[in-house]
């Protein structure tokens, strides 16, 4: 009678194996053990190299027959409700315990990979900062060159009774929907690509490397209210310049050539 298991798609050892195959596996030949005939019923992909390329999954009866362990479970995985509260409950079940034992959970293992992210994370906003600042900069010297070229039409305005504040308002209105509509066309164009990306796998890596088959893309509305509110303050600050400017035009010295 064989024994069932399933095989992680990525262990170059089963990469040809067909279904209902029967595969011998034994234990180190230098520790106690016995050799058990399984058949192949299932290959799985989780997605993560480490699991796909190391993992093998067969019954507890099966496993504690290998490895000659009678009726004990060596390990011992517990699924929580909140997964970044993962340590203090592991912290509670070492204490509950006792002593001879430990517990580790996904953040520790994987914690190089984490750490690898947050770098990524801290670039990738650089990145976008300096996108952004090159956006204001273009905003800002579009505005006082409106201003430069407008001086005269600014002039006759505050003549006919305008108020210096009003014309600061016309070029901070102006600065902030130029802002508007980038950081909505932006939005819009970047959630789709990142959407599809996600969704068809558009960035393949090489799994060896990264320990992944290709970049997750998760649009988060957090994110998109951030990079909004950010990009709008910018685009704001952007005008007070220019704004302040064309509210200083004095209309005697601007048409006294006219």
């Amino acid at each position: 009678m064989h024994a069932r298991q399933e095989f992680g798609f990525e262990i170059p050892a089963f990469r040809q194996i067909r279904l209902s195959l029967p595969i011998e596996v034994s234990q180190d030949k230098d520790l106690a053990g016995q050799e058990i005939c399984f058949r192949v019923t299932g290959i799985f992909q989780s997605g993560f190299y480490d699991y796909d390329s190391t993992w093998a999954l067969c019954s507890l009866g099966d496993a504690q027959r290998l490895f000659s362990l009678g009726d004990i479970a060596s390990v011992l995985e517990f699924k929580v409700d909140d997964i970044y509260n993962a340590p203090a409950i592991g912290n509670q079940i070492e204490a509950a315990a006792g002593k001879g034992f430990d517990t580790t959970n996904w953040m520790e293992q994987n914690r190089a990979l984490f750490r690898a992210l947050r770098l990524e994370r801290v670039v990738t906003f650089i990145t976008i900062g300096l996108i952004v600042f090159v956006a204001a900069l273009n905003i800002l010297i579009s505005l006082i060159m409106m201003v430069m070229e407008k001086t005269r039409d600014i002039a006759v305005l505050v003549s006919m009774g305008a108020r210096r504040d009003q014309v600061r308002r016309i070029f901070v209105w102006q600065g902030l929907l130029i802002g508007i509509i980038g950081t909505a066309l932006g939005l819009v164009v970047g959630y789709t690509i990142a959407i599809l990306a996600g969704r068809y796998h558009w960035i393949s890596l090489s799994a060896e490397v990264y320990a992944i088959d290709y970049v997750p893309f998760v649009p988060r509305a957090m994110d998109a209210a951030l990079v909004a509110v950010v990009s709008l303050a910018i685009s704001f600050i952007a005008t007070v310049y220019p704004s302040q400017s064309a509210a200083r035009v004095l209309p005697a010295e601007a048409l006294r050539y006219e």
